[in-house]
């Protein structure tokens, strides 16, 4: 894998934390003595947070009002983030190997920029990266398109020939190989399109340390 940049999506990519946001729902309405239906978090998974609180709070007859039960998560999330977050097996050796090379590694991310920065401190992680830019600061989610990851290229005064992007999402690396990057898929167990996604990336990664044996290729 011959790059001279590289841009990586954080959640499910760099950092072990999309278990944390599968079952934000069901532990929440745990906390309150709900019982959660079977499907809850992968219902609540495709909505936005206002939206999904609101429809656990519906479905599980939750207290209080939306605002505060979004607050609530929000805390969660802002606990794992800055106390427990952690970077998945072979991160750290990777982003060294690339770090050594001269690599220049940028961060783009859907995490608003104080959880981003706070998350990758605490995994240890932040001191690789020439920056981060998220979706919010780009005004377009990696669903609707792009400019995530031009301003990331930007930034890296790199090109889309030379800059490899590493996704976990399907639908985040659709955007990113639509564009005229070169793709990199990350196995995590939140995608279920597993298949598809090793059909349209160039490369497949399992795991990072699949790539620390001899360097990348």
């Amino acid at each position: 894998m011959r790059l001279q940049s590289a841009i990586f999506d954080m959640d499910g990519t760099l950092l072990d934390s999309m278990g944390m946001w599968r079952t934000l729902a069901g532990a929440l309405a745990e906390r309150h003595g709900a019982v959660p239906p079977p499907d809850l978090d992968r219902k609540v998974a495709s909505l936005g947070l206002w939206e999904g609180t609101a429809y656990c709070k519906e479905v599980c007859g939750l207290p209080g009002t939306v605002e505060e039960l979004v607050e609530e998560i929000w805390q969660r999330i802002e606990d794992f983030y800055r106390r427990d977050v952690r970077p998945k097996p072979g991160v750290v050796p990777f982003l060294s190997i690339l770090k050594m090379e001269g690599v220049w590694m940028y961060v783009a991310t859907a995490t608003d920029r104080p959880l981003a920065e706070a998350a990758l401190k605490t995994a240890g992680i932040d001191g690789f990266f020439r920056g981060i830019v998220t979706t919010r600061e780009a005004g377009q989610t990696k669903r609707e398109g792009p400019e995530v990851y031009e301003r990331a290229l930007r930034r890296l005064r790199s090109t889309k020939k030379d800059t490899v992007v590493f996704e976990d999402a399907l639908h985040a690396l659709r955007t990113a190989k639509a564009a005229g990057f070169r793709t990199a898929a990350v196995y995590d167990a939140s995608e279920p399109e597993q298949e598809e996604l090793r059909r349209l990336a160039e490369y497949y990664i399992q795991s990072f340390e699949e790539l620390t044996a001899g360097g990348p290729a």
